[in-house]
């Protein structure tokens, strides 16, 4: 599985896919409380995934 294309998306789109995320889990949450976690774990992972991204770009 190859991930070459994450190289090339700046980590504000990772930032505002969390921000994203966490907005649709909390509309979610009375409806479906299992896509609330799966969202809430998405929006974890956008975020670490853009803060990554920030500290690797800035060396």
């Amino acid at each position: 599985m190859s991930f070459s294309s994450l190289k090339n998306i700046p980590p504000v789109t990772f930032y505002f896919a969390s921000v994203i995320s966490f907005v649709l889990a909390n509309v979610l949450k009375d409806k479906s409380l299992s896509f609330y976690y799966i969202l809430l774990v998405l929006g974890l992972v956008f975020f670490f995934m853009g803060m990554l991204k920030r500290i690797r770009t800035k060396r």
